[in-house]
């Protein structure tokens, strides 16, 4: 049985404060609690409704219809980053819980290890990141950081630094490399100015329509766009 000290505790982790406090956040679901139990995340407790009830469940459930089973995770230290040569996400401003987890998946689809997210982009221990990453938070490195500062890094190592926006070059047309930082901007406002001076190549997804269309793209449509033609060029 759980106390209701448990259950407050547990259902307090839907805010941020109480998941920095405790350093904690929940997962739910049967096949994203299978993902945290198989992953490198420590798994503080699981709690299945067939051992607590359905009525405990739902008090501790942060999603509108419970699921059978949820987890309590520990949120892993920070680590030190070795910048290798490789393919990596910079996530500029991303507000939206959604496009943020589905992103993460994206990355995760296409084999990027590593996404570094400004300090005001969504916590990816938000409920509904975790959600919409289907998984892929577990196997995806998220490391929140000063975006500009990360992006003169990899000028340093003599990586190149990408942006998408609207009035890029045609990506299909542009010289792309298998290695440095692809960067995607806010849902409202794009790149910001001081992310944009340290990209060295602007990219844009040119529209196919006669007429008029659409003003733009949703932001994790198209990285999903981008990070495809990149690695097509690699095959």
């Amino acid at each position: 049985m759980l106390t209701n000290a448990e259950i407050k505790r547990i259902k307090s982790l839907k805010d941020k404060k109480f998941r920095d406090q405790y350093g904690q956040f929940v997962v739910e679901g049967e096949k994203m609690v299978e993902e945290a139990l198989g992953s490198a995340f420590n798994v503080a407790a699981v709690y299945k409704e067939s051992e607590i009830g359905a009525e405990a469940m739902s008090r501790i459930s942060q999603l509108s219809t419970p699921s059978p089973v949820l987890a309590v995770v520990d949120k892993p230290a920070p680590h030190a980053l070795a910048l290798e040569r490789g393919l990596y996400l910079g996530l500029d401003s991303v507000r939206d819980p959604g496009n943020m987890g589905t992103m993460l998946r994206l990355a995760d689809w296409f084999g990027i290890s590593t996404v570094f997210a400004s300090m005001d982009s969504v916590e990816i221990y938000n409920p509904k990141v975790v959600q919409s990453s289907m998984g892929s938070i577990f196997r995806v490195s998220t490391v929140y950081c000063d975006l500009p500062e990360i992006c003169r890094r990899f000028h340093r190592d003599s990586f190149p630094v990408y942006g998408s926006f609207l009035d890029g070059q045609d990506m299909y047309s542009a010289t792309l490399a298998g290695e440095g930082l692809i960067i995607m901007g806010n849902e409202s406002n794009g790149i910001s100015s001081l992310v944009s001076a340290e990209c060295s190549s602007r990219l844009s997804i040119p529209s196919y329509a006669d007429g008029p269309t659409a003003e733009s793209l949703n932001v994790a449509t198209a990285c999903a766009i981008i990070l495809s033609e990149f690695r097509r060029r690699q095959r």
